[in-house]
C-alpha cells in the first residue's frame, strides 16, 4: 500500500508440506524501479521458504527469477482461437458434477507435484465454467474445465489418456461457448501432441510462459497433460 492504494501484488500458495506456486507478480508501472516489487517478491518467497517453488513466468524475466534460484524446466504455450461447433457424439462424456468427487480427485492427482483436492473441488465447481469428463469402462479417462475469463474463455486443466480423448474434450468443452467467443487453451509445450490439437483447430499463440522450480523439476506425466490448469497459481 502507498498512501492508501494498493500498489504490487504476488500470491504465494502452499500446496500440501512441500510444495508452493508463485504468481500475479505485479506492480503498477509508475511504482517500478522503487524498490516494492522486490519487498512484496522476497514476502511471498519467505513465505514459502522451505518448499519446491514454482511459478509461471514471462520469458524476459527469466533472469531475474534465475538470481532468486528459478530454473527453466519448458514453456507453456498460450493458444488463442474461437468457439463454439458442435461435440463430439461420444455417449462416455458427463458432467463432472455427476461423478463422485473420489473419482475426479484420484485422477488429477498425478498430474500436479502435491496435493490439491481442496482446490480442485472448488475449480470444478466454480460459477461460470462447465466440468466434463469421459467415462471408459467404468473409469475416468480425461477431464476438463472450461472456465468465463476476463476475455472469453479458458480451458484448464485438460488432462487425457490419449490425444483423441483429449481432442474430443476439447470439442466438447469448445461447444460450451458462443461460436464467436475466444477461447485460450495453456499447452505445456513438451507435450507436441497438445500443440498439434491447438493448430490443428487454428488456435494461435498469443503468449508464453517460463515454467520454473527453484528444486527438483517434478516427474509429471506430460503425455497427458494437454492443458495447465492456471499460469497464476499453479
Amino acid at each position: 500500500m502507498l498512501g492508501g492504494e494498493p500498489i504490487a501484488t504476488i500470491s504465494a500458495i502452499k500446496y500440501g508440506d512441500l510444495f508452493g506456486f508463485l504468481g500475479f507478480y505485479i506492480v503498477k508501472p509508475e511504482c517500478r524501479g522503487q524498490g516494492y516489487g522486490i519487498q512484496i517478491w522476497n514476502a511471498g518467497l519467505s513465505y514459502l521458504l522451505g518448499r519446491n517453488i514454482g511459478l509461471d513466468g514471462v520469458v524476459a524475466q527469466q533472469g531475474n527469477y534465475k538470481k532468486s534460484g528459478f530454473k527453466l524446466a519448458y514453456r507453456n504455450v498460450r493458444y488463442e482461437g474461437i468457439g463454439g461447433g458442435a461435440p463430439p457424439e461420444i455417449a462416455e462424456t458427463v458432467a463432472l458434477s455427476s461423478l463422485p468427487f473420489e473419482t475426479v480427485d484420484s485422477y488429477d492427482r498425478p498430474f500436479f507435484p502435491e496435493n490439491r483436492s481442496q482446490f480442485i473441488q472448488s475449480w470444478i465447481n466454480q460459477p461460470g465454467c462447465h466440468s466434463l469428463g469421459i467415462m471408459q469402462n467404468c473409469s475416468l479417462v480425461g477431464y476438463g474445465v472450461i472456465r468465463v475469463c476476463r476475455n472469453g474463455y479458458k480451458i484448464g486443466p485438460l488432462c487425457a489418456d490419449t490425444p483423441e480423448l483429449a481432442e474430443s474434450l476439447f470439442l466438447a468443452l469448445k461447444a460450451k461457448t458462443e461460436p464467436t467467443a475466444v477461447i485460450f487453451l495453456d499447452t505445456p509445450e513438451i507435450n507436441q501432441c497438445a500443440v498439434a490439437l491447438a493448430e490443428r483447430h487454428g488456435m494461435k499463440v498469443s503468449f508464453e510462459t517460463a515454467r520454473m522450480y527453484t528444486g527438483t523439476f517434478p516427474d509429471l506425466p506430460f503425455e497427458r497433460l494437454y492443458g495447465v490448469t492456471s499460469f497464476e497459481i499453479g
